[in-house]
């Protein structure tokens, strides 16, 4: 008998995003009251600066959609994020109503085995999204921890519903503790076992139940009964990982070598004058607040968080503003760029791994030295120094395959600051937590009986050990692990990168730069120092005092490590004068400052991790990997695939390893030896996949199939894989020999994976249904393509084209394969319609080419004899052999090209289409030709991205007498209560890390 709760629920409450609507693919998203303490009544918006008047949904919806390596910095709300948010919800609102169908759509004997909760899945399933949870399937550590028996059946569709209302319930107030008693009501006695399976995952995996709510600190027992675990580092991932043990019942010791909990996240009282205030030296920003788990601790806390507003006014290097309309057509043009960096990469396939960020826009630029004018060449720049900010690293070295990877796993939410800082929620977490200070780690042996931790002349002994310190004490080596370390570790620790990010703290005795802002950026006229000074933060409605701190990236982040702090705080009061003095604003002399020095920190060497060229997503997750038979475990947020180089990245990998820990004591207590699993990297879904359809459920011509689901339901996902089979191309010769190339090496490199490439594998996902009918299809594989671009408007697209989500399906199908036996299939095909193998596409009329006509999706079809049309903002891709990569310029800067599209091959076969861009691909082109067009819909303005060193702005500079060595401070001689501050390793006041993303 089904158990639903016919009271529905009002918007389950200020806290918590909410849809109204009875369908699912028309609602109105409402976005969460951030204030706990506000009533229903009362204003839901924190910042009570903001401007109230602005209720437009757009308005309030625009943040969750901005990439994330694009906006860290500067916050700033575009058509095109509103478009692509819209998509997400529209994708995850069907995904959502396809479960309810397939549910509505069994056989009556089965209906007794659905649950009806309540009215909310859709609300239920958004929520769930935002904790990480796909919509309509498993994530692959529910599947391991086998919370199911059969995986893709009505079990399933049950857990994610039950597991969706329980951790819908606990965000209503996450300062509850959440039991399964509270759900017997509304769920049905067969599907108890689901309850227990879902609410236990939830709460050891740190879902539900953590933090420091009273109601979750009375859990802890009073003293201990399982295992002893020593923790290296009290930063976030520790100080998380201590708190969930501990609530487990181990025994928990923690090391760490600062003074302070809080490791990269330090908060430095300053004060002077009778004027006293708060800086976030470290980690600083909070984003993705719909899911971000520290903003749940501010909840608990009671905490009020304040949104960073989206207006960043810039100021030339004269200290005169930027005209809005160039900085909006520039900025337009840089993120068109990054489009053109990520259809090359595309291109280049697994070569782009080994080529940077920096190379490819360097390539493109030398066609536009002339395009661009002073001013947009310096707005250009800063751009590059916020994305160099937002890595922390150089564009230079950044992956241009995998540099923005954990793009598609943002929370979603605003960008906050927590007034007061972030060292409230440090103290929270570390409340009653046994912590040992100034035990600076060197040693870690580790093996069948246990781990000893030797930190001076002492040895600390336990049963497992956990070690959180940042990948750059990693990289520098100085703990000797006994036994040494995996290679495949090493290697990743090796390849990941750790960059650098440093600030300027500048206490004044008033506010001059006025308190309608949060940040303004400052352009320079010289590429090398792009990054010195050039965003500045404003703490003066968060920080108890007149606050103001400025940013340093990119290469000038390493030169600020050895710049003399009166240097520095020269250059930031002439900026500051250039911009205010004109206006008539004096700017007074600071009363206290502090530089930090994140990359002289021994306890961090620099501030968070990037992945750097010839790394990949996947050295995270080998990172994350235990050792020694799980007895060593590792955590932080170079630990975290999804969130890494952020303060929410490193509490997350800290609950995922409690967990882990927990579960490898209790294996070992019962006798048994904990099962290794593979390392879930994208190579290894690629590898499962290829597995998969070794095997397909269903073949025709070039088409194979595999089904998620050995159910009849129609609107069950199928994955679809055309084979290309593309004769190895002769080599003409590479770039003509009097030609030369901006970059030579990367169209070498790209030339050569063209020309070795042999079969080209391209998938879309479908339903069932869809399957069935391009099946049907006749005419051959021309108008099988024909029919799924023009009937079903899908588009094929590369493996890693499909996302992160196909992930889970991937595993799905691998799960549910294991229970079937051998030979069976879901589907049984007409006759005359499978075949033994798979037929290739071949002919002489092949080309491999790439065409865009906007957006970055691909779709592969082949050059035969009728005419292909892509319609819409889809890529379109005839692969062919070889074209030319090397753009026209067509106009200024933002200049867009004719909106045709024109494609010829030596067959002469026409194709036309509906679209953006125009390109002309001649029968015999090389890498290196010129061709009408671009090698996308628009043509951008490459502006310069190399390094050059500029000289120290002129100014005032303090006497040598006035600086302390003993106390690295000064004091300006025109002001006696003035003082300097800067790191110099000892703990005590530590380097920058994150502002972008709640970055560290």
């Amino acid at each position: 008998m089904d158990c639903s709760d016919n009271n529905s629920p009002a918007p389950y409450s200020q806290s918590l995003p909410y849809i109204t609507s009875n369908n699912p693919l028309q609602f109105t998203i409402h976005l969460p009251n951030l204030n706990p303490n506000s009533s229903s009544t009362s204003d839901s918006n924190p910042n009570t600066n903001l401007n109230s008047d602005s209720n437009s949904l757009s308005d309030q919806l625009l943040s969750l959609a901005i990439p994330t390596k694009r906006r860290r910095g500067r916050p700033r709300s575009t058509t095109s994020s509103l478009d692509r948010f819209n998509k997400t919800l529209v994708e995850n609102s069907n995904r959502v109503r396809n479960l309810t169908a397939r549910t509505n759509a069994t056989s009556s004997d089965a209906s007794d085995e659905i649950i009806v909760i309540n009215k909310e899945a859709t609300t239920e399933a958004l929520i769930a999204l935002t904790a990480g949870f796909p919509a309509d399937s498993l994530t692959d550590e529910e599947i391991e921890a086998k919370v199911v028996s059969v995986v893709g059946g009505i079990e399933q569709v049950n857990y994610i519903l039950i597991r969706n209302h329980i951790l819908t319930k606990w965000r209503v107030n996450v300062s509850t503790w959440i039991t399964k008693e509270m759900f017997v009501d509304v769920i049905p006695k067969h599907c108890c076992a689901l309850l227990d399976s879902a609410h236990n995952y939830l709460v050891s995996r740190g879902y539900i139940n953590f933090g420091v709510a009273p109601a979750i600190k009375d859990r802890i027992p009073a003293e201990p009964s399982k295992p002893s675990v020593i923790i290296i580092g009290a930063g976030l991932a520790g100080l998380a990982a201590a708190r969930h043990l501990m609530m487990f019942g181990f025994k928990v010791t923690i090391l760490e070598g600062r003074k302070r909990p809080g490791g990269r996240v330090y908060t430095k009282k300053m004060e002077g004058g009778n004027k006293v205030a708060a800086a976030d030296l470290g980690g600083s920003v909070l984003t993705g607040t719909l899911g971000n788990p520290l903003g749940l601790l501010a909840r608990q806390l009671s905490y009020t968080l304040h949104k960073v507003r989206d207006k960043c006014p810039l100021y030339r290097v004269d200290g005169k503003p930027v005209d809005q309309d160039l900085d909006h057509k520039v900025e337009t043009a840089y993120n068109l760029l990054l489009e053109k960096a990520s259809t090359l990469r595309q291109l280049m396939g697994a070569v782009s791994q080994d080529v940077s960020l920096g190379a490819a826009l360097e390539t493109f630029r030398q066609d536009y030295e002339n395009a661009v004018n002073e001013e947009e060449m310096g707005l250009f720049n800063w751009h590059l120094a916020n994305l160099e900010y937002a890595n922390a690293g150089l564009i230079s070295k950044l992956s241009l395959a995998f540099w923005d990877q954990d793009d598609p796993f943002d929370m979603g939410g605003d960008h906050c600051f927590l007034p007061g800082g972030n060292a409230k929620l440090v103290q929270a977490l570390a409340e009653n937590i046994p912590i040992l200070y100034e035990k600076i780690v060197h040693t870690i042996r580790y093996g069948s009986d246990g781990v000893q931790v030797v930190a001076g002349g002492q040895v600390f002994e336990g049963d497992m050990a956990l070690c959180t310190v940042p990948l750059g004490v990693l990289k520098g080596g100085s703990i000797k692990f006994i036994p040494e370390l995996p290679q495949r570790k090493l290697d990743g620790i090796k390849r990941l990168g750790f960059g650098l990010l440093n600030k300027v703290a500048m206490l004044f005795p008033y506010v001059f730069w006025g308190t309608d802002l949060d940040t303004f950026g400052h352009l320079t006229d010289n590429s090398g120092s792009r990054g010195e000074f050039f965003l500045f933060y404003s703490y003066a409605t968060v920080a108890g005092g007149p606050l103001l701190l400025a940013l340093v990236a990119g290469e000038a982040a390493h030169k600020f490590e050895t710049m003399p702090p009166t240097d520095a705080v020269t250059k930031v009061l002439q900026i500051l004068k250039g911009i205010y003095e004109p206006q008539g604003i004096e700017v007074p002399e600071p009363i206290q400052t502090v530089c930090t020095r994140w990359g002289n920190d021994p306890f961090s060497l620099g501030s968070y991790s990037n992945v750097a060229v010839g790394a990949s997503g996947d050295d995270y997750d080998i990172l994350a990997e235990s050792v020694g038979d799980g007895r060593l475990f590792f955590a932080g947020e170079a630990t975290n695939r999804r969130y890494p180089a952020t303060m929410h990245g490193a509490f997350l990998s800290g609950l995922r390893e409690a967990a882990n820990i927990a579960h490898h004591a209790e294996v070992r207590a019962m006798g048994l030896k904990v099962e290794k699993k593979p390392s879930k990297s994208a190579h290894y879904y690629a590898t499962v996949l290829d597995d998969l359809f070794r095997e397909p459920d269903v073949e025709f011509g070039s088409f194979s199939i595999i089904f998620a689901s050995k159910s009849s339901d129609p609107e069950s996902p199928a994955i679809l894989r055309v084979n290309f089979n593309v004769p190895q191309s002769r080599n003409h010769g590479g770039t003509r020999p009097d030609r030369h190339l901006s970059n030579k090496l990367l169209f070498q490199q790209l030339q050569s994976q063209f020309n070795n490439q042999h079969d080209l594998h391209v998938y879309t996902l479908l339903s069932k249904q869809q399957a069935l009918d391009l099946r049907e299809v006749r005419g051959g594989d021309p108008m099988r393509l024909n029919f799924l671009s023009e009937k079903l408007g899908v588009k094929l697209v590369g493996r890693k084209g499909l996302g992160p989500n196909i992930d889970s399906i991937i595993a799905s199908i691998k799960a549910e394969r294991g229970t079937r036996k051998h030979g069976s299939r879901s589907l049984t095909p007409k006759s005359g319609v499978m075949k033994s193998k798979a037929t290739n596409i071949k002919g002489k009329t092949v080309r491999k080419a790439k065409v865009v006509s906007g957006g970055n999706r691909i779709t592969s079809f082949p050059a035969v004899s009728s005419r292909i049309k892509a319609v819409g903002s889809s890529t379109t891709m005839i692969p062919l052999t070889n074209v030319d990569l090397e753009p026209k310029p067509v106009g200024g800067i933002g200049s867009v090209a004719s909106p045709s599209l024109n494609i010829g091959v030596s067959d002469n076969v026409g194709s036309n289409s509906v679209g953006s861009g125009s390109v002309h691909l001649l029968p015999n082109a090389s890498i290196g030709d010129k061709f009408d067009g671009n090698i996308d819909s628009y043509t951008v303005p490459i502006l310069d991205v190399g390094g050059k060193t500029g000289s120290n702005s002129d100014g005032p500079v303090y006497p040598r007498s006035t600086y302390d060595d003993s106390t690295d401070t000064c004091a300006p001689p025109s002001s006696g209560n003035s003082a300097i501050q800067h790191t110099s390793g000892d703990g005590e006041l530590e380097t920058m890390m994150l502002d972008g993303e709640s970055r560290m």
